[in-house]
């Protein structure tokens, strides 16, 4: 049997995974898949690592948001564990595993007990903070932690849809300089993203050039425009359809950034606070196992 850890966010999503353990170690234990369980604590991970090494797992599952893999991922790389991780998106957002299609709790338990994986990117910031799926900063980037989690439990995506709409008339843009690789670039923009894989908050192809394993990263930013524009870009994004406005939109790709800012902004990285910029971002090749 293979010896894993299963670490579960109690309140993601609809705070519903926890009355599914019963359900989870059943579906485990017919795969030929011994469990340990981790569970988290919201910014505390000092006690993971005993937790790993004492049960001797083989591979991880991360069972909870974006936030929840962000916060397995940044525990395993500085701590230098390298372990693969299977995910069981039960957050309100699960871009990563999306992309994966990982969709369900049988794909990610068979490819966990057939051993399949696959070694992706993720990206650094200033050297000390990870991020496998995406970080941004700007207007809307703080709307995330700003949903009422009640709101976001029982509408989901919807919640930060009708957030952003409410937010859009006091929207104003901020200039931005960008060195890509050693090539310097400014735009006024309203914000901008980095992006892994071309799924974020839940919109699919944001990025159809991401790959999670090219060595490089996608940097998206909305050009300052006028309301109706921004609407119009907004609708399309979250009805799923290609953003191709390259008068709105300003695409690079990379192995390096370095951006900062006319203005004071924080960075959001998988949907967690990361950094005040400038950052610095680079991209670790294939640093992370996942299985697949």
């Amino acid at each position: 049997m293979k010896r894993i850890l299963l670490i579960y966010n109690p309140v993601s999503g609809h705070a519903a995974f926890k009355r599914r353990l019963d359900e989870i170690i059943r579906a485990c234990q017919n795969h030929g898949i011994m469990l340990t369980m981790y569970r988290t604590r919201r910014g505390d991970w000092s006690d993971f690592v005993a937790h790993v090494v004492d049960s001797r797992a083989e591979g991880l599952i991360s069972a909870g948001g974006d936030g929840t893999l962000h916060g397995v991922v940044n525990a395993m790389l500085k701590s230098m564990i390298d372990l693969p991780i299977g995910i069981i998106g039960s957050g309100t957002s699960n871009d990563f595993a999306t992309h994966l299609e990982i969709t369900d709790l049988n794909k990610c338990l068979n490819a966990v007990a057939d051993g399949r994986t696959r070694r992706v990117d993720v990206g650094v910031v200033n050297g000390r903070e990870y991020f496998i799926n995406v970080a941004s900063a700007g207007m809307l980037t703080s709307i995330a932690h700003e949903v009422n989690a009640r709101l976001k439990n029982s509408l989901g995506k919807l919640a930060y849809y009708l957030r952003a709409v409410r937010e859009i008339p006091r929207f104003r843009s901020t200039a931005i300089k960008v060195d890509a690789d050693g090539v310097e670039f400014e735009l006024d923009a309203f914000l901008f993203v980095v992006l892994n894989s071309p799924t974020v908050a839940g919109l699919k192809d944001v990025a159809g050039s991401a790959s999670i394993d090219d060595g490089k990263l996608d940097f998206i930013a909305v050009r300052r425009c006028n309301t109706r524009r921004l609407l119009r870009l907004t609708r399309d994004l979250f009805s799923g359809r290609r953003a191709l406005d390259d008068d709105v939109l300003f695409r690079l790709q990379s192995k390096r950034f370095y951006i900062s800012s006319s203005e004071r902004l924080i960075s959001d990285l998988d949907g967690e606070a990361g950094d005040e910029l400038p950052i610095e971002i680079d991209t670790l090749e294939r640093a992370v196992e996942i299985f697949v």
